[in-house]
């Protein structure tokens, strides 16, 4: 039974609700990039969902193994199904779902407790830190009389953005306590295992699941998996039986020890993060959970210790941007600098012509670099684990890196990005290429290009500058060039306020003139600078507060800012359709959460007021029981009611929200 407090937790009002059930997921990481997924009720709904996902090159090359296990029990005489499918014909059968009493989070695990009669079965499912191995244990709390436990194994091999539909039979050979699978010649193997109880070979393929999220999503959404073997075994009350599913035949089977293996790391996480956040309420608590599942190894040639930050589950690989975003709030805020340390360093060996990587593709070694700001967030998160550890050691390795990006971007890089020596302004862009953060594309349609100045790219390379001179001074380096562009900079950034409406240009000097769209990128000119002697605010107090007023009248929603005001003509208030409606939506009026956090630092800038500052975070807490149970959506729908899209688990939401607390409990 649980024997840790539980934040996240339902009963059967949720449980036995197939909406509810089906629209609230679990998400369970092993720090290498692999994870596990799946709903309350058992049904899949996603591609994305299975038992086993691993990563094959960590953090990336994801591929689905171990789909799924569908429980039947038998108990006194009467046969019990657990589980429930979605079919093609729209039918759900079984309902295993309805005999879930209760399903609550164990820090990261997921459990259900199934009730049937006088009995009560414990399912829970846990990964181990570092390794492509997932545990479903199977616990009989108490009952009368024996169980008979029967559980069909079904499998897959492919990749996790794909669909499987029926191929050739998977080679399944049996081995000591569970089978070896091979899915064809050249592919890695993998293997499932018990450790008590028999196995049965089979060879079948099951046809016609529906996953009705990825039908919503503009896809088939039909898949079929392969029923490989059934594992059969019977429990006494007290006792339990223990699936193991891995990419290592070596896998140690003992589910007491590999259990508290994993209770111990999150410990260990919480209590790294209780030393940060004190006193923090069980849903701050749980988002240390989150921000650790966004945390992976990324090996490089001179270390292969090296991490970077997977920017959301379930689709996303490590982007530069979302790390550099998320990395304070993600392990700076949670106690971790030494993880922060070794992002730094990781990305400092991808640092190409000035620039950081926009992204690690999935399939391919090469890093792409479409990014004109992730390298200038890269100054923001070196600075704030300056100021947390006073790491001169480190600031001196990376200073001739940060020296070479300053000199690309004065001269200019890729991408048309480089300085106009007219006003010191930087500019970025060229057709059919995404370079902001606001960066939909469909084939060759860009859909916010914003070709020219953007105002955040403009308030983030003055920032980078100042924070230069910064780090110039105390290397005891020269000084005179970070300043002198910082100043250019700051004396010629009035041309964004636009007199005519009360608030900034999104974007200046861009193909057809200034682009007047109203969006949340001008808060980043407000919450970067810290505003005293050696980084000048860039507005004055009467702009400041103009923008904020704005903002909170046409931007705020309950779960972070819109990206366009409803009032523009190009705004979509709904996330939803086929992938070329979603992604023309994703800019253009869908809510960010990861907004929320410049919104409350430019708020407390202006204002000082912590308590109006700190209410405007709590609505996002409760999605925390909703769509990715305990860690923050990616995107919200523009038009109330808000509904949670896109990515269940966004490192930068959760980043935002950590570090928008930290901020709002220091000034308290």
């Amino acid at each position: 039974m649980n024997d840790r407090a539980s934040f996240i937790s339902f009963g059967r009002d949720i449980c036995a609700d197939l909406d509810a059930a089906d629209s609230r997921e679990w998400l369970v990481t092993n720090g290498i990039g692999g994870f596990s997924s799946g709903t309350i009720s058992g049904n899949l709904t996603r591609r994305y969902h299975g038992l086993l996902i691993a990563a094959f090159k960590p953090p990336l090359d994801r591929k689905l193994l171990l789909t799924k296990l569908d429980e039947t029990v038998t108990y006194d005489g009467e046969t019990i199904d657990l589980f429930a499918n979605r079919w093609a014909d729209g039918s759900v059968d079984p309902k295993g779902y309805m005999h879930i009493e209760q399903f609550y989070l164990d820090g990261t695990m997921p459990v259900w407790n199934f009730a049937f009669a006088d009995a009560l079965l414990e399912k829970r499912i846990w990964m181990q830190p570092g390794r492509n191995t997932t545990y479903i244990r199977y616990k009989l709390v108490r009952s009368l009389y024996p169980i008979k436990l029967k559980l069909k194994t079904l499998v897959n091999y492919r990749d996790y953005h794909g669909e499987t539909h029926e191929s050739l039979p998977m080679q399944v050979q049996g081995m000591d306590q569970g089978i070896k699978v091979l899915a064809s010649e050249g592919a890695e193997p993998f293997f499932v295992r018990c450790d008590r109880g028999v196995v049965e070979l089979r060879s079948d393929w099951y046809r016609n699941y529906s996953l009705s999220v990825e039908q919503e999503r503009g896809f088939s959404g039909l898949e079929d998996h392969f029923f490989a073997a059934e594992f059969q075994g019977e429990l006494q009350a007290g006792e339990a039986l223990t699936i193991l599913a891995s990419t290592d035949v070596d896998e140690n089977l003992d589910s007491e020890n590999a259990l508290a293996e994993r209770r111990k790391y999150e410990s260990d996480v919480v209590t790294q993060g209780d030393m940060s956040l004190k006193d923090a309420p069980p849903a701050i608590r749980q988002l240390l959970y989150a921000a650790d599942q966004f945390i992976v190894q990324r090996g490089t040639k001179s270390d292969n210790g090296g991490r970077s930050i997977i920017a959301g589950y379930h689709w996303f690989s490590d982007w530069g941007r979302d790390t550099m975003i998320s990395l304070p709030g993600l392990t700076l805020t949670t106690g971790r600098p030494e993880i922060a340390r070794s992002i730094l360093q990781t990305f400092a060996r991808y640092v190409d012509k000035g620039m950081l990587p926009n992204r690690f593709p999935d399939v391919g070694e090469q890093p792409e670099y479409n990014t004109v700001d992730a390298t200038l967030w890269y100054f923001d998160a070196i600075q704030k684990y300056y100021a947390a550890t006073n790491d001169v050691v480190l600031l001196k390795e990376l200073f001739p890196v940060l020296q070479e990006i300053i000199d690309w971007h004065l001269r200019g890089t890729r991408y048309h990005i480089r300085v106009d020596p007219a006003d010191g302004l930087l500019f970025a862009g060229e057709p059919g290429v995404q370079l902001t953060w606001m960066d939909a594309r469909v084939g060759d349609w860009v859909v916010t290009p914003r070709i020219g100045k953007p105002v955040e790219v403009n308030a983030l390379w003055y920032h980078a500058l100042s924070l230069m001179a910064g780090f110039a001074d105390r290397l005891g380096e020269s000084t005179s060039i970070y300043t002198q562009a910082s100043q250019k900079v700051r004396s010629s950034f009035h041309r964004f306020w636009n007199e005519a409406v009360g608030y900034c240009f999104d974007v200046l000097d861009g193909p057809n003139g200034n682009d007047s769209a109203f969006r949340p990128n001008q808060l980043f000119a407000i919450s970067l600078p810290r505003g005293d002697h050696s980084e000048p605010a860039l507005l004055d107090t009467l702009k400041i507060k103009a923008i904020l007023e704005a903002c909170e009248l046409h931007l705020l929603t309950s779960f972070g800012l819109r990206s366009l005001a409803p009032g523009d003509p190009a705004y979509i208030g709904h996330y939803v359709g086929s992938v070329q409606e979603r992604d023309g939506a994703y800019h253009q009026g869908t809510a960010w959460g990861w907004l929320i956090g410049p919104f409350i630092s430019a708020h407390l800038k202006a204002y000082n007021d912590v308590e109006t500052a700190r209410k405007f975070l709590l609505p996002l807490l409760d999605n925390l029981s909703t769509y990715g149970m305990g860690s923050i959506s990616e995107i919200f729908d523009g038009d109330p009611p808000f509904t949670p899209r896109g990515c269940i688990a966004q490192a930068w939401s959760v980043g935002a929200v950590l570090q928008a607390w930290q901020e709002t409990s220091k000034q308290e």
